[in-house]
């Protein structure tokens, strides 16, 4: 298998890495729609607020699966980066050798998590914009910025499918019905004091088919116009635009968005903003999910970090679906015995799964779950973004998003926590709000 397309399948022998080059040249222009412009089917996706990357064409690849999901992954990546000769004279997060990866939720899943080494990366932030193209030494050599510019023309071009109107979109039952659901619900309420458990994360699916093939690009525009304030997420066919930043790490300093306590925009009344105060800041059971979350996280942060910074009260995030009780927190990462600060990858592997997306405490909630649940979460809930061969990165949580799983069909999740005293009716509601992105993206609604 040559350099260009090498892949780790799951096995408990890893691959050697290959030896790549990777090199990096500076836009002359301010290049504003850099992003928005280059959203293609085939392309690998991580935007907010028109910056971010998207990457083109494979350099190298690793897919795994199970416990080690993770650290097989890191492993791979640092023997890769050892290996590699980087010319990036922007030295921001995101330039350079980077990294688009999508993990699993849980080691039980059969999807295959992965990192992907793009040939081509476009980057953009508020400050530079940038093209990183990734290959082996005899391709790169004697590249200059024009070369750069051609193959990345090329490569959106190839990562482009026919223009077509629009399919008629059917909503179906995917692997776990309503009322399969409701009951899911109603059982673990009964259940938490017996298993020690005071939050758990029910999710559900739905198959959306099309009359006709899905275009990614037509969907990943639309989350971008919508949802801006989002991060906007594209890998190997799933796509979507997550509210939640499970951390963000630039310079040994991590960042994280939370988000736990929900409410549908749909229910508000003429005072809007009075009813979302009233209904997620003023409610115990909200606060109460809220404050798991956040618990959760400074229990993972705290061995690895000093210096923590968290708000004494939440905010209100408005989404155009939703509302969110939301947190923001950062802290100085610890290096290690050998001088060595977390990478974004080491830190996302720690985080998950979070509170938000599992229940409280993690493990017991994480068994009960698969107990009660009745489906493959896949990639939903699981880290998606990108990492940077300084360590730099943003992972999101793989959020009111769907899976294409062949050209006419997508699966799309939602979950909602699920604390004593949460009605199954409702819990089903929302789940159908959480849904609502990817459903107006796919013109199903």
């Amino acid at each position: 298998m040559s350099a260009d397309s090498t892949a780790l399948t799951p096995s408990a022998h890893q691959s050697p890495a290959p030896a790549l080059t990777s090199v990096t040249f500076k836009f002359q222009d301010a290049a504003q729609s850099l992003i928005s412009d280059s959203l293609r089917h085939h392309a690998m996706v991580w935007t907010r607020n028109g910056n971010g990357l998207v990457g083109f064409g494979v350099a190298a690849q690793i897919h795994t699966q199970g416990e080690e999901r993770f650290a097989q992954a890191r492993a791979w990546f640092a023997q890769l980066i050892k290996l590699a000769q980087i010319t990036d004279p922007i030295a921001r997060p995101g330039s350079g050798l980077v990294a688009f990866g999508s993990f699993a939720f849980s080691f039980t899943s059969s999807f295959a998590s992965r990192l992907v080494i793009p040939e081509v990366v476009l980057g953009k932030d508020g400050e530079h914009a940038w093209i990183t193209v990734t290959g082996t030494a005899e391709k790169l050599a004697g590249m200059q910025f024009a070369d750069a510019l051609a193959l990345a023309e090329a490569k959106l071009a190839q990562a482009a499918i026919p223009a077509s109107a629009p399919g008629e979109i059917e909503l179906t039952t995917g692997q776990l019905t309503a009322g399969s659901y409701l009951e899911a619900v109603t059982k673990a309420l009964g259940q938490f004091e017996d298993r020690g458990i005071s939050k758990l994360v029910l999710a559900r699916d739905i198959v959306a088919r099309s009359s006709s093939p899905i275009d990614l690009a037509s969907v990943l525009r639309t989350l971008t116009e919508q949802y801006g304030n989002c991060w906007t997420y594209a890998v190997d066919g799933l796509v979507g635009a997550t509210p939640e930043m499970l951390v963000r790490v630039t310079n040994g300093l991590a960042e994280a968005r939370v988000l736990a306590g929900t409410l549908d925009r749909a229910t508000a009344g003429a005072d809007a903003t009075g009813y979302a105060h009233a209904q997620l800041f003023e409610d115990p059971k909200q606060r109460h999910e809220h404050q798991l979350a956040i618990d959760s996280l400074t229990e993972s942060l705290n061995p690895i970090s000093h210096g923590m910074q968290s708000p004494d009260e939440p905010f209100i995030l408005q989404l155009p679906n939703v509302w969110h009780l939301a947190s923001d927190v950062r802290a100085e990462l610890r290096a290690d015995a050998e001088g060595q600060l977390p990478s974004a990858l080491d830190v996302a592997e720690i985080f998950h799964p979070t509170a938000a997306v599992c229940g409280t405490p993690t493990k017991p909630a994480g068994v009960l779950l698969r107990e009660l649940e009745g489906l493959d979460r896949g990639p939903y809930a699981g880290p998606v973004g990108w990492v940077d061969s300084r360590g730099d990165g943003e992972f999101g949580i793989a959020l009111r998003g769907g899976m294409l799983e062949t050209e006419n069909m997508m699966r799309l999740y939602a979950g909602c926590g699920i604390v004593p005293g949460s009605v199954p009716e409702a819990e089903l509601a929302e789940s159908w709000a959480k849904m609502r992105p990817m459903r107006q993206a796919l013109q199903a609604e």
